[in-house]
Formats: C-alpha cells, sequence, structure tokens
C-alpha cells in the first residue's frame, strides 16, 4: 500500500475534462512509473467513458466522484491495476468505503476543481474529500454509509467494468458479481447481461465500405487529415487495434518504426510494444496495408517503408492545437482525445452518405459506432468473411483465449432459427 494521505480529484467539470489538467497528469504519470503500469490507460478510459455521460450532469458529478474514490483506493491505498481486481479484491474496497480513513471524511461539499489565480489555471481542490460525513447540532458525527449507497457504488463501478470489458481491457465485472447474490443482490442488475443478448459492436459489410470509400474521398482533397485519417482506420482495421495503441499516451508514442519487416522471411509486422495488461504483440501486415503505408508516406515525403528502428511518429498534428494543454504546438502527437474526434468527423461523414443513399438506418447505426468498433470490425470481418484460422486471429489480436476469439463467430438469431427449423430428431426417421 502507498498509503496517499488525501485523494486527488482526476476529473473536472465536462466544460474542461477534454483540455487536460497539468497537475492530474504528473499524478498519473507518477502512479504509471512507479506502481501500476497500466494507470495511464485507466484513466484515459475512464475520461472517455465520463464523457459519455455529458448529456447528464447529474450522472456525470456522481460517476466522476465515485471513479475518482474507486481509483484512488486501486492506485494508493492499494496499488493494483484495475485489471487485478476480482470479486475478492473488490469486497476490500466495500469495507474501505464503510470505514475509510479519518482524513478522507469531510464535513462539507467543496468543488472539486478550483482556478489558481498565481498559476492562472484550474488545479485539483486540496480541500475536496471523497467522503462526506454528518454533523448533528454541530458536532461532527463518526462517517456512516448505507447499503443502499453501496449499492450505488457497485452499480457505477458496473456499468465502468462493462465498459472496460467492451473495450477489451479486462474479461469480468467484479462489480456485477458481488450485485449477483449476498447483501448486494440487486434484482434489475441480474437483468443488465443475457448470454442470448446481441450487440452491435462492428460496422456491417456495407457500412464498412462507406465507411472507406469516404476516407478515400475525402483524401482526394489533397489536405492533411483525410490523409492521415486513410491511414488510421487502415492500420486499425488490419491490425485490429485499440485506440489506445495508436495514440500518444504518457510512457508510449507511437512510431513508424513499429512496422519491422523479418529478415528471415521477408515478411512485414506491426509491432505493438506496449498494450492491454503491459503485454506485447507483433500483427501480421497484410499487402494492402503495405500498399496503404507506402501511400501514407510518400504524402508525408518520406521513404516508401520505414527503416529500423525510425522514430519518425505515426500521427503528428498538421495544424496547431487551439486549445488544451498542447495549444500552440505544431508537432505533438495525436492522443487518444484528438484520433477518437477524427474517427468520429469521418463516422458522421459516412453516415451521410449512407443516409443520402436511402440508408437511413445503415446511417443511424453508424453514427452510434466508437472507434473501438474499427478493431471489433477487422476481427469480425476476417472471421466470418475473409476466413482467417481463429488461432492466427487470436494470435494477432492478442486475446489470452480463444474462446475470446470465438466470441467474433458472428451467427444471428435469424441463422440460428433457420438452420434449426427443419432438423430431425430421429435421423432414421425417414425409414418409418
Amino acid at each position: 500500500m502507498f498509503n496517499n494521505p488525501t485523494a486527488t480529484p482526476l476529473f473536472d467539470s465536462v466544460l474542461y475534462l477534454e483540455d487536460g489538467n497539468a497537475v492530474v497528469n504528473q499524478y498519473i504519470a507518477n502512479i504509471t512509473m512507479k506502481h501500476v503500469n497500466d494507470a495511464a490507460l485507466v484513466y484515459e478510459h475512464a475520461v472517455d467513458w465520463l464523457l459519455e455521460q455529458r448529456h447528464s450532469e447529474n450522472n456525470y458529478k456522481t460517476y466522476r466522484s465515485e471513479l475518482t474514490t474507486f481509483l484512488h483506493w486501486a492506485f494508493d491505498a492499494e496499488g493494483v491495476s484495475v485489471a487485478d481486481v476480482s470479486r475478492r479484491v473488490l469486497l476490500r474496497y466495500i469495507d474501505y468505503c464503510t470505514q475509510p480513513p479519518i482524513e478522507l471524511v469531510a464535513y462539507r461539499n467543496v468543488a472539486q476543481f478550483v482556478f489558481d489565480k498565481d498559476l492562472q489555471e484550474r488545479v485539483p481542490n486540496p480541500l475536496w474529500r471523497p467522503f462526506l460525513g454528518k454533523k448533528l447540532e454541530g458536532v461532527e458525527q463518526p462517517y456512516r454509509i448505507t447499503d443502499k449507497a453501496l449499492k450505488t457504488k457497485l452499480a457505477i463501478l458496473s456499468a465502468f467494468f462493462s465498459y472496460l470489458i467492451n473495450e477489451e481491457y479486462t474479461e469480468r465485472n467484479p462489480a456485477m458479481m458481488l450485485m449477483k447474490s449476498g447483501r448486494f443482490k440487486s434484482g434489475s442488475q441480474n437483468q443488465v447481461m443475457h448470454e442470448d443478448d446481441e450487440e452491435m459492436r462492428s460496422f456491417t459489410e456495407l457500412q464498412w465500405s462507406y465507411v472507406i470509400s469516404t476516407a478515400e474521398n475525402l483524401a482526394k482533397s489533397h489536405q492533411d487529415e483525410p490523409e492521415r485519417t486513410l491511414f488510421l482506420i487502415s492500420l486499425m482495421y488490419c491490425c485490429y487495434l485499440r485506440i489506445s495503441e495508436a495514440a500518444a499516451r504518457p510512457g508510449f508514442s507511437p512510431v513508424m518504426g513499429q512496422f519491422r519487416r523479418d529478415n528471415k522471411t521477408g515478411v512485414w509486422g506491426f509491432h505493438i510494444p506496449r498494450s492491454k495488461g503491459g503485454k506485447k504483440r507483433t500483427v501480421a501486415v497484410s499487402h494492402l496495408l503495405l500498399k496503404a503505408l507506402k501511400r501514407y508516406r510518400r504524402f508525408l515525403n518520406l521513404t516508401d517503408l520505414p527503416a529500423p528502428n525510425e522514430e519518425i511518429p505515426l500521427f503528428v498534428r498538421h495544424r496547431a492545437a487551439g486549445r488544451g494543454r498542447d495549444a500552440g504546438l505544431l508537432n505533438a502527437n495525436l492522443g487518444i482525445r484528438q484520433l477518437r474526434e477524427e474517427l468520429h468527423d469521418l463516422f458522421n461523414h459516412a453516415a451521410n452518405a449512407a443516409e443520402k443513399d436511402g440508408m437511413s438506418q445503415d446511417a443511424l447505426e453508424m453514427r452510434q459506432m466508437t472507434p473501438h468498433s474499427i478493431r471489433h470490425t477487422g476481427i469480425t470481418h476476417d472471421i466470418n468473411i475473409n476466413g482467417r484460422p481463429l488461432s492466427h486471429v487470436q494470435a494477432d489480436a492478442g486475446h489470452d483465449s480463444i474462446d475470446t476469439t470465438s466470441q467474433y463467430l458472428h451467427t444471428s438469431r435469424v441463422e440460428r432459427h433457420e438452420s434449426a427449423a427443419n432438423k430431425p430428431i430421429d435421423h432414421l426417421s425417414d425409414a418409418y
């Protein structure tokens, strides 16, 4: 345990969250380097998840407070990665919330971030505490928390873990496990996950064709960003990349030298030195992706293919940032937020094109896709359309288990019904 005496607020109000905060960035960087090697990745996921709640102010405030408390406990009190939080470990968090350290209990509400006149920027409020106690006739009372409040905490964490599962950061939801049994059992929570539910997670062939054709048409404009976007989606689709594997973040910045040619076989691969859980992998590169790489590099006035250990960044700004911590910088590596915005813009353009062609339902679905849908689409298409062996896809996707890869074998309810409709009970029945 590292026992940081206070909990640092991590998430500013929704108006400022995307701009980043130097104090928070330094805190996350220190935790990542010294204690929890994927803390920066978890923080990026938490920011993305919170941004999805931006349209509900009450939800946003409640969720960010819970995430701050939980991540403080994980990073500072336990020194554990969120990926390693099991049901048993999470019970320790419940105990922690039931009897928190006295120094983490406040008896009045204060803002999580305040404006520092000397620094001329917003900073975490040192007076903020994650737990709020009560006073009785002006006298501070021992901290108490109800089972209902604990269930609310678990419900929020369950939603966050579900998001992390969808992002393939983890494969388990310990909060949901606790809510399915014992004192925290919740009837409504049992309805959250149904094994037979079919989630729209990847583009159909038609939808993806609109994405690709739109990216190609935009690139013909001879502007900088569309060329970058075209290569970005080609790389993410062909190599099944998570957006965190394509974007710069504390301790990692993607470079051209990650494309490597095997000296013995002559085969090209894309090396990912730091992925989910700190693992590394090398993804097989197709001929079409090499062609896309050459096009992109020619646009950047580089040689067709990178030299060994080439340090030129994969994705940099072509125009200086107008806001945030990188304001005014031109060649700063693009982070998750910038790449996410770029991809969402492309999805919207592609959806508009589909809608113009009368594909209104496809357009609606395309607008709901996320950058992570590109990874799902690449895996799904390779298994179900291109016929790649599951073991090959598993290795390129970085899945720990072939069972995870097998989930991409798509069989819809309609297909299951059609295949089952005429199956016999007795294969010898025709003889009777």
